[in-house]
């Protein structure tokens, strides 16, 4: 059974009714409820087409942190081919949040970074929620320094609160490692693609998602703070978030129209979650395209470009 957001119920009312038919069937052959169940299995998608066709920021941000949507590992496992994450920063320790490694995508050598959240209350411990320390961007920072110096391109999945805001990340220099890994996005001379696949929430995100090519799924959100982060500074009230959400320009069509961003993944109706490996398939075919489009490309020119790309975000309004 899915876990049904609040502006969902008319989804979750028709769906739950087709369950009870079922089970009714199975419990009584002489029951025959297929008829219904097509009619309601009809319904059922028309109300999610007509739904998700229109969702609000808000409603978006939502379905962005919905705790059934597929994260990094499983992206991982169907996207590349013997990936190898290597573990700790050569500094302090290891930072689980962020997963970094070589594996091959489409049989050509690649490097792998990666924010996991977790997908239920023990993995989610362990990989803090997706929200990195220091440590973590520090073996980001290692994996780009060895992907540059043997010429591997580098794929980024982004999905991220932000980055951990604790006392012990502040004392081993956050600000400082996430300036440094978004500075090596920027000098690596290998091409880099980025995809949000959830939230790409503020310096946390950017620190590996500065690249030559960045996507983002349709029902994803980017912004330099979260919704909630918002409400809180501009009218020191948390619950105002649905109102910040709506004047922050955080959805996908949003970000593309001011540049932010080059293209949007369309995801399955009713979200990622709804159907993984079709996502994950679709998201494989756009980061291997824009590896083409960028293979061959002197990495002077690519450095330059990418830098120059950023350069001019907001230029144009």
């Amino acid at each position: 059974m899915h876990n049904y957001l609040d502006f969902e119920k008319p989804i979750s009312d028709l769906e739950g009714k087709i369950h009870e038919l079922k089970k009714l069937a199975e419990e009584d052959e002489s029951v025959d409820t297929s008829d219904e169940i097509g009619r309601l299995e009809v319904r059922a998608r028309e109300a999610t087409v007509d739904i998700y066709s229109k969702l609000t920021p808000w409603q978006k941000t939502q379905v962005a942190r919905h705790p059934q949507r597929p994260h990094f590992l499983d992206y991982a496992a169907r996207l590349f081919q013997d990936f190898t994450p290597l573990a700790g920063d050569r500094k302090f320790a290891e930072d689980e949040a962020i997963q970094a490694g070589l594996g091959r995508f489409r049989g050509e050598p690649v490097a792998i970074i990666g924010q996991e959240k977790g997908s239920d209350t023990k993995s989610r411990l362990k990989h803090n929620f997706g929200s990195a320390r220091p440590e973590g961007y520090r073996k980001a920072i290692r994996v780009m320094e060895m992907a540059d110096r043997f010429g591997l391109p580098v794929i980024t999945l982004i999905d991220t609160a932000g980055a951990y805001p604790g006392i012990g990340a502040e004392e081993r220099g956050q600000a400082e490692a996430i300036a440094r890994s978004t500075e090596m996005c920027l000098n690596i001379r290998v091409p880099i693609v980025s995809v949000v696949l959830g939230e790409g929430g503020s310096g946390g995100a950017i620190a590996i998602a500065t690249g030559d090519r960045v996507y983002m799924l349709e029902h994803a959100i980017y912004s330099v703070i979260s919704p909630e982060g918002a409400a809180s500074i501009l009218w020191r009230d948390s619950a105002r978030a649905k109102e910040a959400a709506s004047n922050m320009k955080i959805t996908a069509e949003d970000l593309k129209t001011l540049g932010v961003i080059d293209g949007i993944i369309p995801e399955p109706v009713g979200g990622a979650h709804r159907d993984p490996q079709e996502i994950i398939a679709r998201t494989g075919d756009v980061v291997a395209a824009a590896l083409d489009d960028l293979a061959g490309k002197p990495g002077d020119a690519l450095r330059n470009d990418r830098r120059q790309r950023y350069l001019n975000i907001g230029r144009q309004l």
